[in-house]
């Protein structure tokens, strides 16, 4: 089983850059984080005035790509709604060959409504979201292994986007995965199936197993062997609180909580349910001191210990 972490957004640059950093040079340690990541939100989901700290995920991605080695980083995840797909795969692309291949393009269909609102961007109802996800899909699908197979040429004449004659070029890294953030149990498992190199989702490890199922048996509809799907969740983590982890769980957000020994014993459920990364959310954490240990301390005595 693996291990990443989920970075703060709401840092400015030069404590973002510092605790990637850290995190990076960990990974000479008995534990080691395989990946870094940032969410794709401009502002929180609270109540008005709303005007925190919250940098742009694809520019902080381009330089964290450019200037920390040794691990992959990613978007946890883009928000569909916000950018045209394609200018979105164009900086995929850009992004994957700074980073050399360690790039992960996560994707999801949208959901914060205020933010929408805010920066007069269209929301839709639900039922829209998820056919300009799919859409978006092929866009990302299409442009991406037209440049590595094809003449890289792409034209799609879909309901809300529209190509003619789009290619990447220059080419993305010959490593460009797409990661999926969803839980839907309807239409989410078939666009997993058809278009996710990788999926992600929160949830607790009976949750998960429930859900890796329901996925499964449409990656075998579709013709695909299971393990052809990267799986990765993450859930809040409480340290010798397994009391507050219940109590968050019961109001909906997935967590867990306890000793080391416990959390060890929890991340081996996890991988019993079929979870291959489990990414440690760190993304409310603004003191950067505080950052690094907690997420030394998961390496050290959670990580380390997992087969």
């Amino acid at each position: 089983m693996k291990f990443s972490l989920w970075l703060p957004a709401n840092l400015p640059w030069r404590d973002l850059h510092a605790a990637a950093v850290h995190a990076a040079g960990a990974n000479s340690g008995a534990g080691m984080w395989r990946g870094l990541w940032l969410e794709d939100h401009f502002m929180d989901n609270t109540a008005e005035p709303n005007d925190g700290e919250r940098g742009e995920c694809l520019t902080q991605l381009t330089a964290l790509a450019a200037t920390v080695r040794d691990v992959r980083i990613g978007s946890l995840v883009l928000g569909n709604t916000y950018r045209h797909p394609a200018v979105v795969a164009k900086q995929a692309a850009a992004i994957s060959n700074i980073a050399d291949g360690r790039f992960v393009l996560g994707v999801g269909a949208g959901w914060q409504e205020n933010e929408h609102r805010a920066f007069g961007l269209e929301f839709g109802d639900v039922p829209s979201r998820i056919r300009w996800f799919r859409e978006a899909l092929q866009v990302w699908t299409l442009l991406r292994d037209g440049a590595r197979e094809g003449d890289g040429f792409v034209d799609l004449e879909g309901e809300r986007y529209r190509l003619e004659h789009a290619s990447l070029n220059p080419k993305p890294h010959a490593t460009l995965p797409i990661l999926i953030g969803g839980k839907g149990e309807k239409v989410m498992p078939k666009l997993v199936a058809r278009y996710a190199d990788e999926w992600n989702m929160w949830s607790t490890p009976d949750v998960f197993a429930a859900k890796n199922r329901i996925f499964s048996e449409a990656l075998e509809r579709e013709g695909r062997a299971s393990a052809s799907l990267w799986r990765t969740m993450q859930a809040l983590v409480f340290f010798d609180d397994a009391a507050k982890a219940h109590a968050v769980n019961a109001k909906g957000r997935p967590a867990i909580g306890g000793s080391a020994s416990e959390l060890v014993d929890l991340m081996g459920a996890y991988a019993e349910a079929g979870v291959d990364e489990f990414i440690l959310p760190l993304t409310s954490i603004g003191d950067v001191a505080k950052l690094n240990d907690l997420g030394d301390r998961f390496l050290a005595e959670v990580a380390a210990l997992v087969p």
